[in-house]
């Protein structure tokens, strides 16, 4: 009987494993793109004394994630550049993490979880995490997140501190991944109460309290991580109290959009204005309340949608605009975002598909190939968005098409065509469509200037660096820029200097000033 047993979860296994990779396969030889470069393992981190800093010490990573990061160390290791390993692994990673969703809903005792696992694994709002080399974050604390969880509901059965261990250090492991997954204690009394129908202090919730102060103390840390060493701060992500409610509604109402209907899914969507003035925009938590107070008035009957939503929302929680996160310089809601959080629609709704096909005599004999006809559908559109990802001028390219608004878009379209010498021109005027969208974007100020001096047109690239030193005074990059490009005016020099001090004044180890301060035969103090 065991080995019975054993032998059907292996079975499922390799079947998801290999709907998963099917649907992605577009998607295996992708090459790096935007800022794979600064994930997969810096060249002065390839050392044994590298694995080590990236545990001991703040901004030698872009973010803190350590386990994702010596993730990386030990995959560099075994295939150096070469992209399959990396998608290969992420495919793998997204595939546990679905065959997990299948135990996890077992626990729960709910129908449909093969449909369940089926879902999560195809459906294309997830292509972003998995497709995208960066995002193994999301299928490596993905992993974590649901492993712990499947060990936390056989604990909560059989009260065994085994499994309460093994849990809490999955819980720990996938902090140490992504720390949207701090949001697993919530997510827990959530299903915990789908699952038993009420929550008891001493059973359900006590066993949990010593989780949600290390989700609070991760959440604060990286938060903290994001302004001090990532740059999430300033004007573009100061909203008040009402535009924080106002964008989080939208959000959730953009997110379930389109988990439902996924089409034109994009790298990075338009950046809503949120205007607390505009009537319209209160329609948003308007939808949401409503939602929530008709699955409260059913919940007597069947507490499922209702937990589902709730773990959807909570589990998006930490991008939902009250904790700052960088890519919201570019746009407020991404498809990653959403990689964990859109198991509250999926379960709910698979269930519940299964269930009404099941009771009605004219489906229920057609059930699995309903099933399968819908997962058909979802891998097409899988395999479909992964080829956005193929390389860095058809991301940016498709995301321009989709949105032409992102400035973000078109500064790397332009840093693509810009070492070209023949595609110059196109690099000019994909800046001067970045600077025309987004006029306090310095790097499209810097890059535009880079483009028109290698052009030859000097005395126009000037103003663009001067531009970009004047939105960001401790922008060393473009500082350095305009004193070399001073330098090739005859009455310039002392300016060039001038901004070659100021750099050494920002950053007073910067060798780059220091060496053409010397070669220019000024003072470097």
């Amino acid at each position: 009987m065991v080995r019975e047993i054993l032998s059907r979860q292996v079975r499922l296994a390799l079947c998801l494993f290999a709907a998963t990779l099917t649907s992605y396969l577009p998607a295996l030889n992708g090459e790096f793109l935007w800022d794979d470069s600064g994930h997969v393992t810096y060249p002065a981190l390839r050392s044994l004394e590298g694995l080590g800093r990236i545990w001991t010490h703040l901004g030698t990573t872009q973010q803190y994630y350590p386990l994702l990061y010596s993730a990386f160390w030990i995959e560099h290791r075994l295939w150096g550049d070469n992209v399959v390993g990396y998608h290969l692994l992420n495919v793998l990673l997204h595939a546990t993490s679905a065959f997990l969703v299948v135990l996890v809903v077992r626990k729960l005792r709910v129908s449909g979880a093969v449909l369940a696992g089926f879902v999560f694994a195809l459906h294309p709002v997830c292509v972003e995490a998995v497709a995208w080399i960066s995002e193994q974050k999301s299928t490596l604390s993905g992993c974590l997140y649901l492993g712990a969880a499947l060990l936390y509901l056989q604990f909560d059965e059989t009260r065994r501190r085994s499994r309460y261990a093994l849990a809490l250090s999955l819980f720990l492991l996938a902090l140490l991944s992504k720390t949207v997954t701090a949001t697993l204690p919530a997510a827990l009394l959530i299903t915990i109460w789908w699952r038993n129908g009420r929550l008891a202090w001493k059973r359900d919730v006590r066993p949990l309290a010593a989780w949600f102060p290390l989700a609070a103390a991760a959440g604060v840390f990286t938060a903290w991580v994001e302004r001090k060493y990532v740059g999430a701060e300033g004007l573009d992500y100061t909203l008040t109290v009402p535009q924080h409610i106002l964008l989080a509604s939208r959000a959730i109402c953009f997110y379930a959009w389109k988990f439902a209907l996924p089409v034109n899914l994009t790298f990075s969507y338009p950046r809503w204005t949120i205007d607390s003035r505009e009537w319209w925009q209160y329609l948003f938590p308007a939808a949401v309340i409503a939602c929530l107070a008709t699955l409260a008035l059913l919940a007597r009957r069947n507490p499922g949608p209702l937990a589902g939503v709730l773990f959807f929302i909570a589990t998006l929680f930490p991008v939902l605009g009250f904790v700052n996160v960088y890519p919201f310089r570019f746009s407020w809601v991404a498809d990653h975002f959403q990689y964990l959080a859109c198991l509250g629609l999926i379960i709910p709704l698979c269930s519940a598909l299964v269930v009404v096909a099941t009771r009605n005599p004219y489906t229920r004999s057609h059930t699995s190939y309903f099933g399968a006809a819908v997962c058909i559908v979802l891998g097409v559109l899988t395999w479909r968005q992964c080829g956005m990802y193929s390389d860095p001028e058809t991301l940016f390219s498709e995301t321009i098409a989709r949105n032409p608004g992102s400035f973000m878009a078109h500064v790397n379209l332009g840093n693509i065509f810009v070492d070209i010498p023949e595609r110059l021109p196109d690099a000019i005027a994909e800046y001067e469509a970045a600077r025309r969208i987004d006029p306090s974007s310095m790097e499209a100020h810097n890059d535009l200037a880079v483009a028109l001096e290698r052009s030859g047109r000097l005395r126009d690239a000037i103003p663009e660096y001067a531009t970009a030193v004047r939105l960001r005074p401790d922008f060393v990059r473009a500082r350095m820029n305009l004193g070399r490009a001073l330098l090739e005016l005859p009455d310039r020099r002392q300016d060039a200097i001038a901004e070659f001090q100021i750099v050494l004044r920002l950053q007073p180890d910067y060798q780059p000033a220091k060496d053409m301060l010397r070669e220019l035969g000024a003072d470097t103090r």
